[in-house]
């Protein structure tokens, strides 16, 4: 039987391509997996020549655990953009994609991501507020955009909270190590955010107009992910891949926060919430039940609802 990847094997990874071998577990039950998706590579593909998805890496690694009733096999808890790393949770039977369905639509999911954005981020601690929609613009259709640029159709409200860890350069030039927290979940939110403010994620080719292309990567990474399952919380860190002994290219210079320290108010408030007498914790999440939706969780809902119906 092959092999996954444990924690210790992740720097030798960081910057290789991805493959069907090195897949890194970082959770993993009767019920869940959590996986520390590669920098690129999709979660699955419906085109023929795409061998390489996190899809055809669950298969090679747990044959035993396919469920030949769902297209891919596999039922995945949400998404990260294919350049993007991280955790990604993967439920393995309908109950607990039924579960975690309920902790996303209800919004109880926390999420917290690394990424290196460029120039210097003058504020430590900014909440990003930008309504996001489509880009209809000739040749940016792939794209999202701000309220308020032209081509942008019907934007939603939209927000990110960051926080700045460390300045340094990356291969020279002025970057800044920052925490985003993203407080709503629109396409591409953190990509369009950090970029409406100036200060765009290193390596992000697609938000670039193609200029920042250069990196072997985009630097974004999807570190924390904490969903409060009723039987089984799942609480898991994917290893910062951030650091110089992993890519000589990063000159941290100013430590600013510690990554503890900057998690620390926002794993205090998830636990706050948690802490609440039942009647009050009730009264927050149908508060959330009854906040609307964005159109991509109503679509992604349906899809579970028709596919992952519960028995």
């Amino acid at each position: 039987m092959v092999n996954h990847l444990l924690r210790q094997d992740i720097e030798m990874i960081d910057m290789e391509p991805a493959s069907l071998e090195n897949l890194c577990i970082l959770y993993h039950s009767a019920d869940y997996i959590v996986v520390n998706k590669h920098w690129d590579i999709r979660i699955d593909s419906k085109m023929w020549y795409e061998k390489q998805t996190v899809q055809s890496q669950l298969n090679h690694h747990f044959p035993s655990l396919v469920d030949p009733g769902t297209y891919y096999g596999f039922r995945f808890c949400h998404q990260l953009d294919f350049s993007t790393s991280g955790a990604l949770c993967v439920a393995l039977n309908k109950a607990a994609a039924g579960n975690a369905y309920r902790c996303f639509k209800d919004r109880l999911v926390t999420k917290a991501y690394l990424a290196l954005l460029r120039g210097t981020v003058e504020k430590e601690t900014m909440t990003l507020n930008f309504a996001i929609g489509k880009n209809t613009e000739e040749g940016k259709t792939h794209m999202m955009c701000i309220d308020g640029t032209e081509g942008c159709e019907n934007p939603k409200p939209s927000q990110t909270e960051l926080k700045v860890l460390e300045y340094g350069t990356y291969d020279g030039e002025p970057v800044t190590k920052v925490l985003l927290q993203p407080l709503t979940g629109r396409t591409h939110q953190l990509r369009v955010h950090c970029s409406a403010v100036g200060h765009p994620i290193v390596g992000d080719y697609t938000y670039s107009l193609g200029k920042d292309n250069s990196p072997y990567r985009m630097m974004l990474h999807a570190y924390l992910l904490r969903i409060p399952l009723p039987k089984e919380p799942i609480h898991v860190t994917a290893p910062d891949p951030f650091l110089p002994v992993r890519d000589t290219k990063w000159a941290p210079e100013r430590l600013v926060k510690t990554l503890e320290g900057a998690l620390g108010g926002l794993l205090d408030c998830c636990k706050e919430e948690e802490s609440r007498p039942t009647d009050e914790t009730l009264q927050v999440e149908e508060k959330r039940r009854t906040t609307e939706e964005t159109e991509e969780q109503r679509a992604l809902c349906q899809q579970w609802l028709s596919e992952w119906s519960l028995d």
